[in-house]
């Protein structure tokens, strides 16, 4: 069998100035596992996974994840690992002065993916 089974998560990296990059390490019918690199002062918005759970392994930096649609956050660090189960609101905001790096593991492959209007953003349009 040949199919690779060690990555190197750095050679997937995808810094960028716009949004960040969802970089797809590996995936399958069971998983899709995906190395994030969020600048400071960038965001993953708010968003829910309606079919299946995110994982994320926090590798470097800190920021504040999301924990509902009201917009409560709670802050992350290296070394954290943040479980999102089916359907609960997440996302991240880098509050730091370095990278934040890490690793998300969303099972099943179709988990889908919906964004989610904080109620604080629903007020500003009313």
């Amino acid at each position: 069998m040949s199919e690779t089974r060690i990555f190197n998560s750095s050679e997937f990296f995808q810094p960028t100035d716009g949004e960040p990059i969802r970089s797809v390490i590996t995936e399958s019918n069971n998983t899709v596992v995906v190395v994030w690199y969020i600048k400071p002062g960038q965001t993953i918005p708010a968003h829910i996974h309606p079919n299946g759970q995110d994982t994320w392994t926090i590798l470097t930096g800190h920021g504040e994840y999301y924990l509902d649609q009201a917009g409560t956050r709670k802050a992350i660090a290296a070394g954290d690992v943040v479980i999102a189960p089916t359907g609960c609101v997440h996302g991240v905001v880098n509050t730091g002065d370095e990278p934040l790096v890490f690793i998300s593991v969303v099972s099943p492959a179709d988990a889908g993916y919906q964004l989610v209007l904080l109620e604080d953003s629903l007020a500003l349009h009313s």
